[in-house]
């Protein structure tokens, strides 16, 4: 983080910035040939590849968050793999596992999915808690061990899970400490009507274009390195640990009233992730700093799963987003 007494050339990050974001606009356009509207599910995504970060994604079925992630690896020129969640998947299915070769009479290793630079984890709160960690030690560590062997998983890495709101029979919710490991949650809303007529009308004439891959993982490796060098001033960190701290201590912050509905607040991870996700957005913007309308322009994907509530605020039907708003309403913008 950059210290207050090194002089900051804005002038020169930005144009570094500015050079390293070209790509943005042609990576967005070419997911627009097949993904119509869902602009903000878009921009999540590039915000996860760029931070190299997770995205869990909630809504319900047909909404295509899978197609986003395909046409994303398209696009990139990366490797991608899908594992459908279900109740009698095991850990060897997502991780791989060691096979007995009997010509050679020794084990070989079969890798399995996670072994892409995309990796879609379809509803995955359908699977026991066993597979779910073998994902999430795969997302933490950015390393998987099979028998003794340990192998390093190709970067970029991005893993995006989806999970239906709406069916709740037969599956797994995550416990908190896992959620806790993706960057950002993000919830998929309906689209427009006009873009609804647009995803109708490319359908019954199957003329979705053909997605060409038009950056590579080299480009991309240097936007994560340069989204490092976007400039944050200590007023924009302030006011990030002042809305993680409010989620924490409601009461310091002029917020009493949120104290009763607050189980736990946001983690250490919940700072380090907003903070990044906000010079991503910054990134995305073609911007070389970060203004204090990026923090609360991504603020509700970071913190939404970060917010336990209590009973009390289920009851009187407060969700984390109500608690969120609150607060971003409360504190004071530098």
């Amino acid at each position: 983080m950059l210290e207050n007494n090194n002089p900051v050339d804005i002038a020169s990050i930005n144009e570094k910035i500015e050079r390293e974001s070209a790509f943005v606009d042609i990576l967005s356009s070419e997911m627009r040939k097949v993904i119509v509207g869902q602009k903000h599910m878009v921009e999540r995504l590039l915000i996860g590849l760029l931070g190299q970060g997770h995205i869990l994604l909630e809504g319900v079925p047909g909404l295509a968050k899978t197609l986003a992630i395909n046409t994303l690896a398209q696009a990139v020129h990366g490797s991608f793999s899908r594992i459908q969640f279900t109740p009698d998947l095991l850990p060897a299915d997502v991780i791989g596992t060691l096979i007995y070769n009997m010509k050679l009479n020794d084990f070989s290793i079969k890798k399995g999915p996670i072994f892409a630079n995309f990796v879609l984890a379809d509803e995955i709160n359908r699977a026991p808690a066993k597979v779910q960690s073998a994902l999430l030690e795969a997302m933490q560590e950015k390393q998987v061990t099979i028998g003794e062997e340990t192998f390093i998983l190709d970067r970029p890495f991005l893993v995006m899970a989806t999970q239906n709101p709406v069916e709740q029979e037969g599956t797994y919710p995550l416990p908190e400490a896992q959620v806790d490991r993706f960057m950002l949650k993000t919830v998929i809303k309906y689209p427009e009507m006009a873009d609804e007529q647009m995803i109708i009308r490319a359908n019954l004439k199957g003329s979705f274009e053909k997605v060409n891959p038009v950056v590579s993982l080299e480009q991309i490796a240097r936007a994560q390195q340069a989204v490092r060098e976007v400039y944050m001033d200590e007023k924009i960190e302030k006011y990030i640990l002042d809305i993680v701290f409010a989620t924490r201590f409601p009461e310091k912050y002029r917020l009493e009233n949120l104290k009763p509905l607050i189980n736990f607040g946001a983690s250490p991870r919940g700072s380090i992730n907003l903070a990044t996700a906000a010079k991503c957005y910054a990134f995305i913007k073609r911007r070389g700093y970060v203004v204090p309308e990026d923090v609360r322009a991504v603020v509700h994907d970071v913190l939404r799963h970060r917010i336990g509530i209590t009973y009390e605020a289920e009851a009187e039907n407060v969700t984390s987003e109500d608690i969120i708003n609150k607060i971003v309403n409360e504190i004071e913008v530098p």
